[in-house]
């Protein structure tokens, strides 16, 4: 592991821990050169579908992706990062669990949609505007009235 800051090959494990979940490991590191400190984090690559885009094409499913997203549709909103990356371990499980080789981005879209909505409704607002690509604001507030419909 290559230090952050000084970019030195060698470092040395301070210390270890499993994370919350038990799916990742927690490592403090310090630089044998400059002695800084910092932290990494390990968890196991698992295989998950590829991703078939609206216009066909195929991509490796992009986890980051997902997390930008999401974070865009929570800016200013009391969700944590904790919960967002919670929701994309859940995500990615059942992704997983699946079995699919491949996976329509329609159906990521949708989960995301619905983690979202169940997590902060005006975050889920936020991403179902840009998602579904609403054209004008009748179909935004077609969208509003339906959210509102299943709170009550």
């Amino acid at each position: 592991m290559n230090c952050p800051f000084c970019s030195h090959p060698d470092t040395r494990v301070v210390d270890s821990r499993l994370g919350k979940e038990g799916n990742n490991v927690r490592r403090r590191r310090e630089c044998t050169v400059c002695e800084r400190r910092f932290t990494t984090y390990e968890r196991v690559e698992e295989i998950l579908p590829w991703v078939i885009k609206k216009d066909g094409r195929r991509e490796a499913f992009d986890r980051m992706k997902i997390i930008s997203g999401m974070q865009r549709a929570c800016e200013k909103r009391p969700v944590s990062m904790e919960q967002i990356e919670e929701m994309v371990d859940q995500l990615e499980r059942r992704f997983q669990e699946r079995g699919d080789k491949e996976i329509a981005s329609s159906l990521i879209g949708e989960a995301v949609m619905e983690a979202l909505h169940d997590l902060d409704e005006v975050a889920y607002v936020r991403f179902a505007s840009v998602y579904r690509q609403f054209k004008d604001i009748n179909e935004f507030m077609t969208e509003l009235n339906d959210l509102l419909q299943r709170s009550n």
